[in-house]
Formats: C-alpha cells, sequence, structure tokens
C-alpha cells in the first residue's frame, strides 16, 4: 500500500498535439488496471480563467463537469478512460492562477510583500498541483502540462515543477513526450529534435525521468540507445509511442513497451500487481472488428474542427462498440442546408444528431434537416441546441407559429417558444455564468426516455442560458410532442420526444459528456441501435 501520493508530470517537446493527453489518460488507466487510485489534471497556459468563452474553432470543444466547471477537452479523455469524474480541481488555467494571486493581494495576504512570479505564482501552481493529493483519495495524481517546453508561457509550470521535484523527491517523476521526425530522403528517424528540447528543459532545472517518442515508425534499439546518452534517460526508458488506428490502442500499447512497469521501479514501489484490462481488450476487440456498418450525419456549424464536437464522436464510437457496428460520421455544415436540397443531403443516412452551439449561424439549415427527419421518420437526435431547434421546428410545422423562434436568435419574436433562463436575464459577465453541471431529471414512464434509461430519475450535465418555454406547454403537449424529462425543481423541460416516431428525441442536457469506454450511453446506444433498424 503506498504511504505517500506519487506525482507525474507529463510535458511535451519539439511540437502540440503529440497527445500528451493520451498518454497520460493510457498511463492512469494502466496503473487504475492494477488497483491503483489515480486522477489527471491539466495545467493550460492560456490567460483565459477556462475555455468556456473560447471559440471551439480555438480551441475545440468546452467539457463540463459534474460540479458545473467549464474545462479542456481533455478532460473528456480522462472520463471516458478512467470511467471516474473530475472537478474543477482537474484543469488549471493561467487566468485562473493569476486572478487567485491577484485576489489574495488585494485582500493584503501577502502583507505587503512585492508579488511576483517565483514564489507567489509558483506556490499558487504547487497548492494547485498538491490539492488532488491532499484529499487523500488518489495514489497518482497525473499533471498534464499543457504547451511545449520553450514556450513562454509555459515557463511558471516548467518552475514549478523543479521546485516540486526537489521537495517530493522519490515520490515524483517527470515523463517527456516528444517527437521523433521522419525524413524520407534520408530513409531516417532523426532523434536532433528531441535532443534539443530534453536540452532546454535541462536547462530550466528539470531532467526527464521517461522520454515517450512519438514516431510513424518504430524506434530501434540504436536509436533508444542513442536517445538514453544524449537525454541522460535509462535505455529501457525511452518509450516508443507508434501512431495508434484508434486513441483506444495506446494503453495497450504503452503496456507493451512496459510504461506502468517503469514508471512503477523509478518510483521505488515493488509490490506485485498484475494489470487486468479485460473490458478494455472486450470494447477494443468489437470496436475493431465489426459486422455491420451504417452512415448518420452530424449536424453542427463547427464540423471543420471536428474536435469541437469530440465527446459526441466518441460517444457514437462507444455506442457504435455495443452495437457492433461501425459507424461513419458524415460531417455536414448546418449553413450549407436548405429546404431545397436537405433530401439530397441527408435522405441516403440512416439517422442525424443535431449538434450543440451557440448563435444565429446555420439555424435554419439545422431546423430544414429535423423537418425532414421527423416528416421521414429518419431517427434523430438533438442535444442543447439541436433539442431547441427541434421545438422550433414542431411549433413553427405543426402548431402553426410561423414566427416561432428562440429569443437567442430573434429577440422580437411573437412567439419565443425557447427563451432565456431566467436567472441569466441580468447577467453582463460570459464567463462561468451559464446553467452549468449536473442536475436532476424525472422522466415520465410509458416514454421513450424511460424505455432507455431505465429508471425515473437521472443526472446529466447541462451548460446552456436558454430554454424551453413552459407557456407553450400546452400548445405542445396537445398536438402530440410529449415533454418526457422534467428537472424537479426548476419545471425545465429536459427531453422531448415524438411518440410516434421510430426515434425522435430532443435533450437539454449533454449525454456527450457522461460516456465512458466502460459506460456507453445508453441514449447514444439507443439512437445508434435505432439507426440500424
Amino acid at each position: 500500500m503506498l504511504l505517500n501520493t506519487k506525482y507525474i508530470f507529463v510535458t511535451g517537446g519539439v511540437t502540440s498535439s503529440l497527445g500528451k493527453g493520451i498518454i497520460s489518460a493510457s498511463l492512469a488507466k494502466l496503473l487504475q488496471a492494477r488497483g491503483y487510485t489515480a486522477t489527471i489534471q491539466k495545467l493550460d497556459p492560456y490567460i483565459n480563467v477556462d475555455p468556456g468563452t473560447l471559440n471551439p474553432y480555438e480551441h475545440g470543444e468546452c467539457y463540463v463537469t459534474d460540479d458545473g466547471a467549464e474545462t479542456d477537452l481533455d478532460l473528456g479523455h480522462y472520463e471516458r478512460f478512467l470511467n471516474t469524474p473530475t472537478s474543477q480541481a482537474n484543469n488549471v488555467t493561467t487566468g485562473r492562477i493569476y486572478q487567485s494571486v491577484i485576489e489574495k493581494e488585494r485582500k493584503g495576504e501577502f502583507l505587503g510583500k512585492t508579488v511576483q512570479v517565483i514564489p507567489h505564482i509558483t506556490d499558487e501552481i504547487k497548492n494547485r498541483i498538491k490539492l488532488l493529493g491532499n484529499t487523500g483519495k488518489y495514489q497518482f495524481v497525473i499533471t498534464e502540462i499543457g504547451g511545449t517546453v520553450g514556450d513562454i508561457e509555459s515557463l511558471p509550470y516548467i518552475e514549478a515543477v523543479r521546485q516540486l521535484k526537489w521537495e517530493l523527491e522519490s515520490d515524483c517523476l517527470v515523463i517527456h513526450l516528444t517527437l521523433l521526425p521522419y525524413l524520407a530522403t534520408s530513409g531516417e528517424l532523426k532523434t536532433k529534435p528531441t535532443q534539443h528540447s530534453v536540452k532546454l528543459l535541462l536547462e530550466y532545472g528539470v531532467q526527464p525521468d521517461i522520454l515517450v517518442c512519438r514516431s510513424e515508425h518504430p524506434v530501434t534499439k540504436d536509436i533508444k540507445k542513442k536517445l538514453a546518452l544524449f537525454c541522460n534517460v535509462a535505455q529501457d526508458a525511452v518509450i516508443e509511442a507508434l501512431d495508434a488506428s484508434t486513441i483506444y490502442e495506446v494503453p495497450l500499447l504503452m503496456e507493451k513497451e512496459n510504461l506502468d512497469s517503469i514508471v512503477l521501479k523509478k518510483l521505488n514501489i515493488t509490490e506485485p500487481t498484475e494489470v487486468k484490462l479485460d473490458a478494455w481488450k472486450n470494447f477494443l476487440n468489437k470496436l475493431t472488428n465489426p459486422t455491420k456498418e451504417i452512415q448518420i450525419g452530424l449536424i453542427g456549424k463547427y464540423v471543420e474542427l471536428k474536435d469541437s464536437y469530440k465527446s459526441i464522436s466518441e460517444a457514437i464510437i462507444h455506442a457504435g462498440s455495443v452495437n457492433d457496428c461501425k459507424v461513419i460520421v458524415d460531417w455536414i455544415h448546418s449553413e450549407s442546408l436548405t429546404e431545397e436540397n436537405v433530401k439530397a443531403r441527408i435522405g441516403n443516412l440512416k439517422a442525424i444528431l443535431v449538434a450543440p452551439g451557440f448563435g444565429n449561424r446555420g439555424i435554419e439549415g439545422k431546423i430544414a434537416a429535423i423537418k425532414y427527419s421527423r416528416e421521414n421518420n429518419l431517427p434523430f437526435l438533438g442535444i442543447c441546441l439541436g433539442m431547441q431547434c427541434a421545438v422550433i421546428e414542431f411549433a413553427r410545422n405543426v402548431l402553426g407559429l410561423k414566427d416561432a423562434h428562440s429569443r437567442e436568435m430573434n429577440p422580437a419574436t411573437s412567439s419565443p417558444v425557447i427563451d432565456i433562463l431566467e436567472n441569466q436575464k441580468s447577467i453582463s459577465h460570459m464567463g462561468g455564468t451559464m446553467r452549468l453541471g449536473a442536475y436532476t431529471c424525472d422522466i415520465e414512464e410509458g416514454t421513450l426516455a424511460y424505455k432507455i434509461y431505465g429508471k425515473k430519475s437521472i443526472s446529466e450535465r447541462h451548460r446552456h442560458r436558454y430554454e424551453f418555454n413552459n407557456e407553450y406547454k400546452k400548445q405542445f403537449t396537445e398536438n402530440g410532442l410529449v415533454l418526457s424529462g422534467t428537472n424537479p425543481n426548476a419545471g425545465l423541460v429536459e427531453i422531448v420526444e415524438v411518440p410516434t416516431h421510430p426515434f425522435f428525441m430532443g435533450v437539454q442536457f449533454h449525454p456527450e459528456y457522461k460516456s465512458t469506454v466502460e459506460n456507453p450511453h445508453p441514449l447514444f446506444v439507443s439512437f445508434i441501435k435505432a439507426a440500424l433498424g
């Protein structure tokens, strides 16, 4: 049994987007499979307090935790891999660090001292890193440092790691993820960029204990020996990380490279433990050997950057695996859809999912797709704004409210079937002010939602400012729209469905945030099952 929490830091070099989050999640998964408790946190070097106000084109998806934190999309990977919830403490930004230090200075907590990057900013970083370890819940805390070594904005984090390495001694290690580029003209992998990356890390006072080398080609023993020599690491601590066909293969690849064994050895943990990954391997086997194949449409306004819908695309993968099915996603820009072309564009698909988002751009395209789906028995799932668009479409074409809209898109509409939440009307600051985090939803028995969930009460995560306008409840229910899920406290309509349709459902919440490898979300599983017919 571990007496002290062990801290593992994952840094990146040479280039960004190498997959620090996936490597961190894979290592945590392997430690978890050995019976240890592990969690992961992400330190992001940008000055925004959180990604909640960032454009999805800039940052990809904004992931929401149970406790209402707007966080980096890597936290989604952590939850999907580990099957355990994350929290506010799992994502820290430079903006949040500086905000906290400045608030302390304003309160006089520094007793008139000059506030500096060292020690005040680095102390705050260290406190945030230790926060999860101090709970006593985790034997391993893996901390991913965002950005690349050498970035100016990452320097305070690297300095905090340097200090912690000395303070924690044998309870701490550093993994450096790097790239080995392949030069086709010479036919060889080049180690020099990695050497320079490690040299830069050394200049900051941090010696990596393990090198994980991303590569498109196998890393030979000679290359490992060369890297070990010039980077001051043991040869068995140079890990090959080849490109994988799916991110879910990475834990098995890292196990094959003995990453978890080397980590335990370097942290002086000698107790014998066995890696148990049966459920994971079963999922992967079904994922890579499907018996069926279908194509569905994902309709959104940010489809150029698929990371904008990362949790949705992963939830579809999980649901596909359960149904022994390979799901091919046709990414459709909602601005490209019109009443005239919608049949040609989506008529050959097996189902459509209308994605969440904010703002007016592409709204009419989403509504056109939903109308086609409803009238032609095409399975439909609408999430957040997708659900609101379904309500607008039904109001216009079934209730006859031709001006029906959301006040978000048309403040002057005479039929505001979607209206702003009462507690949002006086808000001027955008960041962290929406309805965020987990809320209870009560489900009506006998509905499709009840059949899917199999229980009367569920908890799902939210991220929105606008809601179904309850003044129109009676009109909708009298005309065939079933309001199958509501929040028991606020009376907010959470789920709508059309019972005469094979599968037509809109949800105000974000079910994709809770889908994991071990617990695929039932809503997505049922949606893909309906698409299969």
